[in-house]
């Protein structure tokens, strides 16, 4: 499944770190982050989605603790 997230990052090296680490988490297919429309995309199994939704989240404030995202 492939879903979008508004998101907000404060700069665009902060999204590109974000992606980076977003990608390798297991379980992740594909993943992107773009700084100027504040989105997120990510691509996972629907069993796993919601696991891999708060490890996302989890991955992201580590590296922006001013890191949101709206989650359905």
């Amino acid at each position: 499944m492939k879903k979008k997230f508004p998101i907000e990052v404060d700069c665009a090296n902060c999204a590109g770190k974000i992606e980076a680490a977003v990608q390798k988490i297991p379980g992740v297919q594909a993943a992107s982050v773009s700084f100027v429309a504040q989105k997120m995309m990510i691509e996972a199994d629907d069993d796993d989605f919601d696991r891999l939704l708060k490890e996302i989240k989890k991955t992201a404030k580590r590296i922006e603790p001013g890191f949101s995202i709206q989650a359905e």
